[in-house]
């Protein structure tokens, strides 16, 4: 159906009316944008298990959407994307585009980048340089080869096809290298560093280019004046609109929303007349959204408060409508023969070589092992949305034709898929190679070394999610802190990595402090950081050495930094957090939900650790750290019987000596299997012996007090209750027809103890053994079962009880 533009309504007056929603803009763009998102998620969700990052996904998407797939059906492309659509489609887009380069903008620290040193800046000058001069020489093939508009000269062509060949997406492979676990190598480090640079220079390489073809064939002077009247623009934006902004960002407060809304609405809107102002000067609307994120301060609260509010509706819905009309652009239809397929691959062989080897040769110079200079030159070669803006605007200036503008799309998409696979293949660090086995068995025979060595270093992983984490942890930590015994604390902070602009903004802020993974803060960076100032000055006060650092990942192998970290600090114990928690407001439990994702992260992290686990439900477990106190906390072990609850008992051992801290041993006896029978005596008889009038002891049959446990946990009478995962108790919850189990992973008495639906106040710590210690201490009891003595020995001699 053919239309005027000029006669094109928003919208219809509904189908009982007659008309078709899809002949008016708004309804059409509506399903156009559902449509896209259903596209690029599908796609997302199937490439998923390749480890590919989300622009991949959405390049494809866009492209199977255009001529080159769905829209070669007429009767789609008439109905989904009809010609007179697209100018709205686009615009649309283009307000998205506008503001995401705003959020690259605020992305890039200025500051950090001058930091980088010397080396990042030399591999990123390769990286740039060797493309470009590759270009130089192709550039005459492709005028021949490709029929170009005659008015576009031959420098304006090299340009656009030199900015596209040199360009490296920085927000792609910051999201690579979280996805592959190279952000705390060396490789990884120098990538961002390097990549940040090569943004900068990109960008100025691509006004430049578009400065050059404003002038097109009318004048030269125009592209000067279009050049410096850019210049001049960046001055005035860096010199006055930057010292204003740092302003507002200091006035904002929390105190005065107000205000605060008042400040942000105007920086959108500086946002938008940025972006007219360098249109109306002859450059992109994009680099004045650009420019203006760059005087936005990255300190302080300023910058988070204008991503969180803009940046899930900009980066999910709007910047997906823009790949999908480069996809509308995109036809690959129209490779014809083998020289036009022949020519694909010498573009990507030209992008691949200049890039990956520039930068090799560069980090050899730099010492750099060969390896990773090879791995880091195939970092540098990610493309992404940079990438597609250059080929957008080339193609708009009527410098790309419709042929030149698929080869590079497809280029771009080529060598974006491969980076991930390809550094899989070539670079394998110590820890995604693993251990060997020999060295792995000896770690896990540190790792089984009791926690009653009260002459030995118990080093411990504590992870946590939040500010809020901090005090319970601390708390326990203080609670099994004696004076014979140093304490070595590793504390992780688990941060989610998104797609979202503000992950990226925080791999930056972290990379100042020591990031992101292992390294300890540095002191001038400690004080911005409330986690790890607590612990700081809780090591001070406690006399324990502490190591704070930072683990940025996905949900989905986040618990691979934390099981790496286990490993290679050799911890006798890992501590997490519960992802649910729990507080008492007005007499009522309110609980917080972390979500499913972070449930996930501790099961795994049970599952793979080669050290024990201990899982802390949290309900605001306090402890008297003062000695002198006269009020101690009350800490009851529940102890069924099998080896993790054992393991309970090593770790009761510590807080008997802790003078703030009153021990109940309540045994609930009649559970152990066969197997773990002498062994849970042999563990009692021992603890007994060893702490008789330190810790007061219960004894019950397990069967009969299912009500006491659940009203004892229910009242006051405990401040913390210790179990372990596999303790064998599940008679005890067998007559709870109304209890369902929800929380599988802390075992039978954990889930009973955690669940919210029974009003519990107080909180629970859940342990759990290594595995591997469990089958061989059954080997070992099956080879001993009638020789006490002899399991005497072998338990003290293994340190499989106290």
């Amino acid at each position: 159906m053919l239309h005027n533009i000029t006669s094109i309504k928003t919208s219809s007056d509904g189908a009982w009316q007659g008309d078709n929603p899809f002949n008016y803009a708004f309804p059409l763009l509506i399903i156009q944008t559902t449509l896209v998102l259903f596209v690029s998620r599908f796609i997302a969700f199937l490439l998923k298990p390749l480890r590919q990052p989300k622009v991949i996904a959405e390049m494809i998407g866009g492209i199977l959407l255009g001529p080159s797939a769905f829209s070669r059906n007429k009767n789609f492309k008439d109905l989904a994307f009809p010609s007179w659509s697209i100018p709205i489609l686009e615009s649309v887009a283009s307000i998205g585009l506008l503001f995401f380069l705003f959020l690259v903008g605020l992305e890039l620290d200025l500051t950090s980048i001058r930091r980088s040193g010397k080396r990042a800046f030399t591999i990123a000058l390769a990286g740039i340089s060797l493309p470009f001069l590759l270009a130089v020489g192709i550039t005459f093939l492709l005028q021949k080869v490709i029929h170009v508009n005659n008015n576009v000269g031959y420098v304006q062509f090299l340009m656009f096809i030199a900015v596209s060949l040199s360009v490296t997406a920085f927000p792609v492979l910051a999201r690579i290298l979280a996805e592959l676990k190279l952000f705390t190598t060396q490789v990884g480090e120098t990538a961002m560093a390097a990549a940040a640079f090569n943004d900068v220079a990109a960008w100025i390489l691509l006004a430049l280019a578009v400065a050059l073809a404003s002038g097109g064939h009318k004048s030269p002077l125009i592209s000067i004046w279009v050049l410096i009247s850019g210049i001049v623009f960046v001055v005035f934006m860096l010199l006055l609109i930057r010292p204003m902004m740092n302003w507002v960002a200091s006035k904002l407060s929390k105190e005065h929303e107000v205000v605060d809304e008042a400040f942000i609405c105007l920086t959108l809107a500086g946002v938008m007349l940025s972006g007219f102002m360098t249109d109306l000067i002859g450059i992109h609307s994009i680099f004045g959204g650009f420019v203006f994120g760059l005087t936005i301060p990255k300190k302080g609260d300023f910058a988070d408060r204008l991503i969180k509010r803009i940046e899930d509706f900009v980066s999910c819905l709007l910047l997906p409508l823009y790949f999908a009309s480069s996809g509308l652009k995109t036809d690959v239809t129209q490779l014809h023969g083998v020289e036009a397929w022949g020519l694909l691959v010498l573009v990507i062989s030209v992008a691949c070589a200049g890039k990956i080897f520039g930068t090799f040769f560069v980090a050899i110079l730099w010492m750099i092992p060969v390896r990773e200079s090879l791995t880091l030159g195939v970092l540098m070669n990610t493309k992404g949305l940079v990438e597609l803006i250059v080929l957008n605007i080339g193609k708009e200036k009527k410098i790309l034709n419709d042929e030149m503008f698929t080869v590079l799309v497809l280029m771009a998409l080529f060598t974006t898929f491969l980076t991930t696979p390809t550094v899989m293949a070539i670079y394998k660090p110590a820890r995604r190679q693993g251990l060997s086995s020999q060295t792995h068995h000896h770690q896990l025979q540190r790792q089984l070394q009791p926690l009653t060595d009260l002459h030995q270093e118990l080093r411990i992983l504590a992870c946590v999610y939040g500010p809020g984490n901090v005090p319970s942890l601390i708390n326990l930590i203080e609670s099994i802190r004696t004076t014979n015994s140093p304490i070595k604390l590793y504390i992780v902070q688990l941060v989610e990595l998104t797609d979202r602009s503000s992950s990226i903004l925080m791999v930056q802020r972290n990379r100042k402090n020591g990031f992101p993974l292992i390294n300890r803060c540095r002191k001038d960076g400690m004080h911005n950081d409330q986690i790890a100032a607590a612990f700081e000055a809780y090591g001070q006060v406690g006399r324990i050495s502490v190591r704070h650092s930072t683990a940025i990942s996905t949900l989905s192998t986040m618990h691979e930094d934390i099981c790496y970290v286990a490993e290679d600090k050799k911890v006798a114990v890992i501590i997490l957090p519960f992802h649910k928690q729990q507080s008492g407001v007005d007499g009522e439990a309110i609980e917080e939900n972390m979500g499913q994702g972070w449930r996930e992260v501790n099961k795994r992290v049970m599952n793979t650790a080669t050290c024990s686990v201990a899982v802390l439900v949290n309900r605001e477990f306090e402890l008297v750290a003062d000695p002198t106190s006269t009020m101690p906390r009350r800490v009851c072990i529940l102890f069924f019987g099998g080896p993790d609850d054992r393991k309970v008992l090593e770790l009761g051992s510590r807080m008997v000596e802790h003078p703030a801290v009153m021990l109940t041993l309540l045994r609930l006896s009649g559970n152990s299997e066969a197997d773990d029978a002498e062994l849970d005596e042999v563990a009692i008889t021992e603890f007994k012996m060893k702490w008789q009038g330190s810790v007061n002891y219960v004894e019950k049959e397990a069967n009969k007090i299912t009500e006491e446990v659940i009203s004892m946990a229910k009242g006051k009478a405990f401040e913390l209750l210790i179990v372990g995962k596999g303790s064998y108790a599940s008679t005890m919850v067998a007559n709870l027809t109304d209890f369902q189990a929800e929380h599988t992973e802390l075992g039978t008495i954990g889930d009973l103890l955690s669940s919210a639906d029974l009003n519990i106040t107080s909180s629970v710590l859940v342990i759990q053994t290594q595995e591997l210690a469990k089958s061989n201490k059954t080997t070992v009891l099956k080879m001993t079962r009638n020789n006490k003595a002899v399991i005497k020995e072998v338990i003290r001699d293994s340190g499989s009880s106290v």
